[in-house]
């Protein structure tokens, strides 16, 4: 019997691989299950980004392996892109590095700067593959919370009274998933300050900026930032290119190389198509933007009436791509109670819970569904 690697002792199956199993049997029985679990965007790329892939795939070197660190016009594209929306000026040639989605960026950020046993903060709650990256590379989590009453900030007196001495690495999101809550110039200050102090490499995960922000922000706004921060991006909620795999690490050019290290050891570089189309996004602009969030905005606003039908509070003045609702007194396990939801109604949402401890008592719904199937949930209640 061959015996699997001690590390997966550590991890589950990712939660959505294992729930949407039961949806999609629920489906295949019949029933008409309305999922409003996953923030898979359900909107097309612009036609331009389109055409961009397919007039690539007939050109001399679209089919051969691809450069580690992406077309030249790619990074360009994305330091043009850090230049114009967050006024943050990059070295294209070392200060940014494509990635197949931000998603594998957080293993090889992780690869790249952890030994066993070093620490890592994970935001409680926050995105779980932080936590499950940390544990498959033998280090540990350790979470620090959240709360509404701060803002779902982190809580910078609770953290200095804690041991750090082993920390090296801290995991931030902002804006925040799941709790939409949006990031300030003065929170990044003094994150960046935190992170000086203790010699931890602080990394903002960032792919909602765009989405019902009025503000996009980036941690490499704050002076000094790049002496200790890197942040990831991603194309996949801005421009609708999620199964694309469209990411990008940022930061000053020691931490890339690192990264790169990983990353050389991984894959083979990105398909020169999807190359050639990610360029093209990421010259969109104010009207894209205006054009994705008038659709955002209308799911939303639908998304609260359906919230209340289930008594549920929230805050109107969360950003991204999801509702992050408070159950009402007297539930206690928001697992249950979507559970329950989708039993009784058909309907998909996901548990606050597997976002954390602090995530109890919650529950998310995602805005990547269209208008008449979240009237359609609105009318079940």
């Amino acid at each position: 019997m061959i015996q699997n690697a001690k590390r997966l002792h550590a991890v589950e199956e990712y939660y959505f691989s294992k729930k949407l199993k039961e949806v999609r049997q629920l489906i295949a029985e019949g029933n008409p299950v309305v999922n409003m679990g996953i923030g898979s965007p359900d909107l097309a790329p612009h036609p331009t980004v389109i055409e961009a892939i397919q007039q690539a795939l007939f050109e001399d070197k679209a089919h051969e392996y691809q450069s580690y660190q992406g077309l030249p016009e790619l990074r360009q594209g994305m330091a043009s892109f850090y230049e114009n929306q967050f006024n943050v000026t990059l070295d294209c040639n070392t200060e940014i590095l494509p990635l197949m989605g931000s998603k594998e960026g957080i293993m090889h950020i992780s690869l790249a700067f952890l030994n066993e046993g070093d620490e890592v903060l994970i935001p409680n709650p926050g995105y779980p593959t932080y936590a499950s990256v940390t544990e498959l590379v033998q280090a540990k989590a350790i979470p620090y919370d959240l709360v509404a009453e701060k803002n779902w900030f982190p809580d910078f007196e609770a953290l200095e009274k804690k041991d750090l001495s082993k920390v090296k690495l801290m995991w931030v999101s902002y804006p925040h998933m799941p709790t939409g809550a949006n990031g300030t110039l003065e929170l990044f200050e003094k994150l960046i300050a935190f992170g000086k102090k203790h010699h931890i490499l602080i990394v903002n995960d960032n792919p909602y900026s765009f989405v019902l922000n009025e503000k996009p922000l980036s941690i490499l706004k704050v002076d000094g930032a790049k002496e200790v921060a890197l942040e990831l991006n991603s194309l996949s909620k801005t421009f609708n290119m999620a199964g694309w795999r469209v990411g990008m690490v940022l930061g000053n050019a020691t931490l890339l190389e690192a990264v790169l290290k990983v990353k050389s050891n991984m894959d083979s570089g990105m398909f020169y198509g999807i190359q050639k189309g990610a360029i093209e996004a990421l010259k969109l602009g104010k009207t894209w933007f205006k054009s994705q969030n008038d659709i955002y905005a209308k799911r939303r606003n639908l998304i609260f009436e359906l919230a209340e039908k289930l008594h549920c509070s929230f805050d109107k003045n969360s950003v991204g791509l999801f509702v992050w609702a408070k159950l009402p007194k007297g539930i206690s396990s928001s697992e249950k109670f979507i559970d329950e939801v989708l039993i009784e109604k058909h309907i998909f949402i996901t548990p606050g819970t597997i976002f954390g401890s602090n995530g109890e008592g919650y529950i998310r719904f995602s805005l990547c569904v269209t208008e008449a199937k979240i009237q359609e949930a609105i009318n079940r209640f």
